[in-house]
């Protein structure tokens, strides 16, 4: 394929992004031509994204850092339905005031990534309840249900799958590609938006929307997916043991982000650099081909650069020095996680393995027993040897709070107040 001409698509052609896209030419030239308008689609079904939602993100990044305008779609209305694409069951119908705070979490995400303006190339954020909810039933159907074949519909892998399985499949859901193809024809119209990019789940929905453009008003759209983001040994991105590395620091500490990225496969850490940052291509191949013990230099500029885009360069620079004091001199860093216990119940004596459980290194009382009885749980660096053991003020530093450890790579602070 010759590379595009285009600065966006050759960005995310070689950086790693692109999956597929309906008019690769088509698009490209449209490009070159102008700036566009593109969206990408956020449900709001938790308060934070995380980061198996960095992709998009980013391609959202990469398209205005080449002079194109970003639309952020927010989905306030098919937040109400699900999307049942990669799901073997429904989505929990979510209240609208859940559904208004998790678009709160979600919106102050995007400020870190994207800049937000009325000029040509500045970001905007909307909101899909604007026209959904409003909708006249009878009157969608008559006017926008009559252009989807149902045979279509159920060819689609969001529908095939689940029916393959005999997994139910509300009616409630099939209606939300329906929904999402009506998205894209809002925004053409609204905005004169022309791409909608997503992941590559995400590729029969958004064929849905451009064929109900050229269709209805005859516009010329297109679809673009990135590849779903594995670990090279085969495990999906953003998940842990620890559960979900989420996006905002109220669900997860800078210092727990940066940990995560300085502590990916080998294998991956030449493709995370490319999709996850914005270090330049030779810098990149630099630090990729470094072998043996040095590669982990190569980890913490990922988990450095990682960490500034997502928490700012303050918190990067403060996850990095404790993590540097944690663990190459043995000392506590100021950004381990922290919790606070009043003095007086620590006086009384806490199970550690509850204290395990309430600093968020295991998610739940018999995780932690398990972890202490395989020897991976620690004290103050010291390993606890009882299952029924005991934290109290005895135990106290002098610097006045008690480190825990699940392994050698996950700490958290106890701080008696």
């Amino acid at each position: 394929m010759p590379e595009p001409r285009s600065d966006f698509l050759r960005d995310i052609t070689r950086r790693g992004y692109l999956h597929q896209c309906t008019d690769l030419d088509g698009l490209d030239a449209a490009a070159v031509k102008g700036p566009i308008a593109a969206y990408i689609g956020f449900d709001c079904t938790a308060d934070s994204l995380h980061v198996g939602s960095l992709v998009p993100i980013m391609m959202l990044r990469r398209l205005q850092k080449t002079g194109h305008k970003p639309i952020v779609l927010m989905g306030g209305g098919t937040s109400k339905i699900g999307d049942p694409s990669g799901k073997d069951e429904a989505r929990r119908l979510l209240s609208d005031d859940e559904i208004a705070g998790n678009m709160a979490g979600i919106k102050r995400i995007f400020e870190r990534f994207l800049s937000f303006g009325d000029g040509p190339g500045d970001a905007i954020m909307v909101d899909n309840a604007d026209w959904l909810d409003g909708l006249n039933y009878v009157a969608f159907l008559r006017e926008y249900g009559r252009h989807f074949s149902v045979n279509q519909m159920l060819a689609l892998d969001s529908v095939k799958l689940r029916l393959e399985r005999e997994h139910h499949l509300s009616f409630l859901e099939f209606n939300y590609m329906v929904l999402q193809a009506y998205d894209f024809l809002e925004l053409a119209r609204r905005y004169d938006c022309v791409l909608q990019m997503g992941g590559s789940d995400q590729w029969g929905n958004i064929v849905s929307g451009i064929d109900l453009g050229r269709r209805l008003d005859r516009k010329t759209l297109f679809g673009l997916t990135s590849p779903l983001i594995t670990t090279a040994s085969g495990a999906k991105m953003g998940k842990t043991a620890k559960g979900a590395v989420w996006l905002n620091r109220e669900r997860l500490s800078a210092y727990d982000y940066w940990q995560y990225w300085r502590n990916v496969e080998d294998a991956d850490v030449g493709r995370f650099l490319r999709l996850f940052t914005e270090l330049a291509d030779d810098e990149i191949a630099r630090l990729e081909a470094l072998q043996g013990a040095e590669i982990n230099e190569a980890k913490k500029r990922l988990a450095d650069a990682a960490t500034e885009l997502c928490h700012g360069p303050a918190a990067a620079e403060a996850a990095a020095e404790t993590a540097r004091r944690t663990f190459e001199e043995g000392g506590l860093g100021d950004a381990l996680p922290t919790i606070e216990v009043p003095r007086a119940r620590l006086a009384q004596g806490i199970p550690a393995y509850e204290l395990l459980r309430q600093s968020g290194l295991t998610a739940s009382n018999g995780e932690a027993r398990r972890l202490i009885k395989g020897g991976g749980g620690r004290i103050n660096d010291t390993a606890i040897d009882d299952e029924g053991r005991s934290v109290d003020l005895s135990d106290l530093g002098p610097d006045g709070v008690i480190k825990l450890s699940a392994g050698k790579k996950r700490h958290a602070l106890v701080r008696a107040v």
